[in-house]
């Protein structure tokens, strides 16, 4: 009986980081996808990940999407048409989790040649996400980031 006793408790204290790493797996498995989306001019990953409500804002570097419609529709959706290539890389990915809400902090890399005029960037920056559990699954209710030219180190 005590050796159960033991194993329960043992089990109970360690349930909680069994699930915080769970959940810090689905939340850089969902930065993925959304890597995916925006390399590909993919709307199905917001779609999916993101909570479409009113109020919601997408800012990147002094600009911002209202909704979630706007991002996906006049910004991640066009891109594919008007760049001839994009690659974006997530490091450092920082994952800190709470009773139904977490965010992600990165560092960011995005590269792209613009198709009409053949201009390249080469940017470097940080990006923060903002998650809150709904019915189990991890949404994406907020996004932040700021990026400059890159400078090599």
């Amino acid at each position: 009986m005590l050796k159960t006793t033991i194993a329960f408790l043992m089990l109970c204290l360690t349930m909680p980081a069994l699930a915080n790493h769970s959940d810090e797996a689905a939340i850089k498995q969902i930065i993925a996808d959304i890597k995916y989306g925006w390399e590909n001019g993919d709307g199905t990953p917001f779609r999916k990940h993101y909570l479409d409500y009113e109020g919601s804002r997408y800012v990147e570097s002094g600009g911002q999407n209202e909704g979630l419609n706007d991002l996906v529709q006049n910004h991640v959706e066009p891109e594919l048409d008007s760049l001839k290539f994009l690659s974006l890389n997530f490091t450092d990915i920082e994952v800190h989790v709470e009773q139904g809400f977490a965010w992600a902090v990165a560092t960011t890399r995005v590269k792209g040649e613009v198709r009409r005029t053949g201009n390249t960037f080469d940017k470097s920056g940080h990006q923060t996400f903002l998650f809150r559990k709904v019915d189990h699954d991890w949404k994406v209710v907020h996004t932040h980031s700021s990026s400059r030219n890159y400078r090599p180190k």
